[in-house]
């Protein structure tokens, strides 16, 4: 089955940095970016990009193609370097500053970064990686004093005029569940087709106000926060972190945010706080997006008895840039599902047998899927199936066109000779109103194949036992299904971007 959105309207943005000069342009005045008590209006977040793109040339010799490496916390010095790196024809490459020193000098020797932006408090991380990797020729710390110089309104004098679309915009390095991370290149029609498609599914409009509190290393961030609001004039409040919570309400409640994008970790908190009278009619918000990782029935449910306003479950990955559908802001939202395709991108499944069918793995095509993996042509070309992307994620297809993910490809489980998929026994987990955080995982055993095991953590002050846990997973599932094991945690491991870590998971339970 092949599913799709029309794509409705088109995009005047030729490449990424007209996305600022046009706002620059038509409303100059207006606020873009909050941050700590500063607001910075268009025009001068433009100047700032210029003045990064005019240093970036003049001074570190930067041209067309060049990569350039981000490792910043959230703050308007992202956003600007971002810009001014792309006005000169640079290829961004965002860090992810979770990572180790190893890991760091991996991704930017593997893309041979020329130039590094970042602040002072990397300075010792830098100082780990700086002289192992050959093709980096400057590091640019931001918050250094004379770091900006003056600058026209725009990059006037510059050798390179501007990207096309089909131009290499950024580098997004995927996780590396398994083996070294790839780098998947995004053009600058990648990342413009898919901000388009996104801001017309959740109708962004000018007078919305952002939260921004993701990394913003992340591609999630960088097209849904940063993107897609700079598009339509929009507003952006830029908090360094998720924690501590109470500094996320408050900003929630004093900035009037409309738009709060997040992962279901967040929402599931959200959702299980204590709003008083005031504080729900001081709160300005029409949409909250969940990305990143599965959202858990349970914590849809919980919210949409308690707010009015929509929580909205969407999908993609890196090599989408990243948003592939999400439930409709308008219509019917369905418990389970990532939604339809957002406009103009199509999915299918493709069953084992190699052609269409109910449930097999989904499969995406449209303006936003990647070139390629950087250097890596055999990788590539694994990617592809026919012209379409291969997602990796098991799902299937209902007579509504709403997609539902069943699980990993590679986390797929043999039981008994059955196909098991680990997410399904976790939504069942999740319904528990002592669980609140639940994955499974598989572990290999003589002559029966796989047997799931179960990882858990629960509400603060409850306590649970293995047979509350397996009666409860019996009542509603094929006793195949039922973990045999359950490991009790207080937390469960996850990376940055809130996506448990079922690799750690795996290697302790083998030692189980």
């Amino acid at each position: 089955m092949t599913i799709s959105s029309p794509l409705s309207g088109s995009s005047s943005f030729k490449n990424i940095p007209a996305i600022l000069e046009r706002g620059a342009l038509l409303h100059p005045r207006r606020k873009a970016v909050i941050f700590e008590g500063r607001s910075i209006t268009y025009a001068a977040l433009n100047r700032s990009a210029d003045s990064m793109a005019r240093r970036l040339a003049r001074k570190h010799g930067v041209a067309r193609g060049d990569r350039v490496a981000l490792l910043l916390h959230n703050s308007p010095d992202f956003i600007t370097s971002f810009f001014g790196a792309m006005k000169t024809g640079a290829v961004v490459v965002p860090l992810n500053y979770f990572l180790t020193p190893s890991e760091i000098r991996y991704i930017a020797g593997d893309c041979e970064v020329k130039v590094l932006i970042t602040s002072v408090e990397f300075r010792g991380l830098v100082s780990q990686i700086f002289e192992k990797l050959p093709a980096l020729r400057d590091v640019i710390y931001v918050d250094e004093e004379g770091g900006d110089e003056a600058a026209p309104a725009g990059p006037e004098g510059m050798a390179f005029r501007g990207a096309g679309p089909g131009d290499m915009a950024a580098i997004i390095y995927t996780s590396g569940t398994t083996g070294h991370p790839k780098g998947a290149m995004l053009t600058h029609g990648n990342l413009i087709g898919n901000l388009v498609s996104s801001a017309a599914a959740v109708e962004v409009m000018k007078g919305d106000r952002f939260l921004l509190v993701l990394p913003v290393f992340h591609s999630f961030t960088i097209t849904a926060c940063i993107l897609m609001p700079l598009s339509a004039g929009a507003r952006i409040v830029v908090l360094r972190s998720v924690r501590p919570f109470d500094a996320v309400i408050k900003a929630l409640l004093s900035r009037k945010i409309t738009v709060f994008i997040g992962i279901p970790g967040i929402f599931n908190i959200f959702a299980g706080m204590k709003f008083s009278w005031w504080s729900r009619f001081f709160m300005r918000l029409r949409v909250c997006i969940s990305g990143s990782a599965p959202l858990p029935g349970s914590t849809l449910e919980k919210w949409r008895s308690r707010f009015a306003f929509p929580l909205l479950e969407g999908y993609g990955l890196s090599e989408a840039s990243p948003v592939v559908s999400i439930n409709p802001y308008r219509g019917k939202r369905k418990t389970g599902s990532v939604g339809v395709p957002i406009p103009g991108v199509k999915v299918r499944i493709l069953s084992e047998g190699g052609g269409d069918g109910d449930e097999g793995e989904i499969l995406v095509k449209g303006p936003n899927i990647m070139k390629g993996y950087y250097n890596r042509p055999e990788d590539t070309k694994k990617a592809f199936h026919e012209g379409w992307l291969r997602t990796g994620d098991m799902g299937k297809i209902d007579d509504d066109g709403y997609i539902f993910i069943v699980g990993r490809k590679s986390e797929l489980l043999l039981v008994h000779g059955m196909n098991v998929y680990p997410r399904e026994i976790e939504e069942v987990l999740y319904s528990h109103p002592k669980v609140r955080e639940a994955a499974v995982v598989g572990r290999n055993v003589d002559r029966l194949g796989e047997m799931p095991v179960a990882f858990l953590s629960l509400v603060e002050g409850e306590n649970a036992t293995y047979r509350e846990m397996k009666e409860h997973c019996s009542r509603q599932l094929a006793r195949y299904k039922v973990p045999r094991k359950f490991v009790f945690l207080d937390s469960l491991p996850r990376t940055s971007t809130g996506k448990i870590l079922k690799r750690d998971l795996h290697e302790m339970a083998r030692d189980i």
